[in-house]
C-alpha cells in the first residue's frame, strides 16, 4: 500500500502544521504504507518525510530536475525520482500511489489535490481523496465546495468522494471503506489516463 501526501514545501505559521505531518509520517510508517511525496527535505514535505523514515517506513520522493536546489531535495530517501518537470511529477506520483492526502499547502498543493479529484470525476481512477483538515485549515475550501454544489457546477457524489477528516487515524479507516462514486461521464477511461494512474482493466 502507498499514499501519495501532497503538502507544502513550507512549514506554516507556528507547529500545528508540522506537528501533524510529523504524526501522519510516523502512522503511515507504524501501518507498513509507503509514502510518496514531492522528494523536498524542507516544510511539512520534510516533516512527513522524516517521520515516516524515523519509524521505519519507506519514502518515495519525485521531484523536477529544476527544484531539486530550489526545494532542496531529500538525500536520505528510498528512491527519489529526478523528473523533467511539474507535469512528469504529478503523473509519477499519481501512478505510484493507492491513495492520496492532502495537508496544508500552498497553491502547488491545490493543484495536485485538484488535479486527482477532477480526473477522479471523470473516472479515471477510483483511488480514495482525502483532505486532512488541520486547525480547520481546509474549512474555507469546503465552503467553496458547498458552494459549488449549491450552484450546479459539482455533483454531490462527487463532493462526497473527497475525505474530509482532521484525524489521520479516522481518514486512513475510511479510505478503507471507500467506494468511488460513479463517473461524470460513463465513456471508458483513455488508455493515457489509464496508464497514468495503473487502472487495470
Amino acid at each position: 500500500m502507498r499514499i501519495c501526501v501532497f503538502c507544502g514545501s513550507a512549514s506554516g505559521r507556528g507547529d500545528v502544521y508540522l506537528e501533524a505531518a510529523t504524526r501522519v509520517g510516523r502512522l503511515l510508517a507504524d501501518r507498513g504504507i509507503e509514502l510518496v511525496y514531492g522528494g523536498a527535505a524542507v516544510g511539512i514535505m520534510g516533516a512527513v518525510a522524516d517521520a515516516a523514515m524515523q519509524g521505519g517506513g519507506r519514502v518515495i520522493g519525485v521531484i523536477p530536475r529544476q527544484l531539486v536546489e530550489r526545494e532542496i531535495a531529500h538525500p536520505k530517501l528510498a528512491e527519489l525520482h529526478v523528473v523533467a518537470d511539474m507535469h512528469e511529477r504529478k503523473a509519477l506520483m499519481a501512478a505510484s500511489a493507492d491513495a492520496f492526502i492532502a495537508l496544508p499547502g500552498g497553491a502547488g498543493t491545490l493543484e495536485e489535490l485538484f488535479e486527482v479529484w477532477t480526473w477522479a470525476q471523470l473516472g479515471l481512477h477510483t483511488k480514495p481523496i482525502g483532505l486532512l483538515d488541520v486547525a480547520g485549515f481546509y474549512q474555507p475550501l469546503r465552503t467553496m465546495v458547498d458552494h459549488m454544489v449549491a450552484e450546479g457546477f459539482l455533483q454531490q457524489r462527487h463532493r462526497d468522494a473527497l475525505l474530509v477528516d482532521p484525524d489521520i487515524e479516522r481518514l486512513l479507516d475510511r479510505f478503507a471503506d471507500y467506494q468511488a462514486p460513479e463517473a461524470k461521464w460513463t465513456t471508458p477511461a483513455p488508455k493515457a489516463a489509464a496508464d497514468l494512474f495503473g487502472i487495470t482493466e
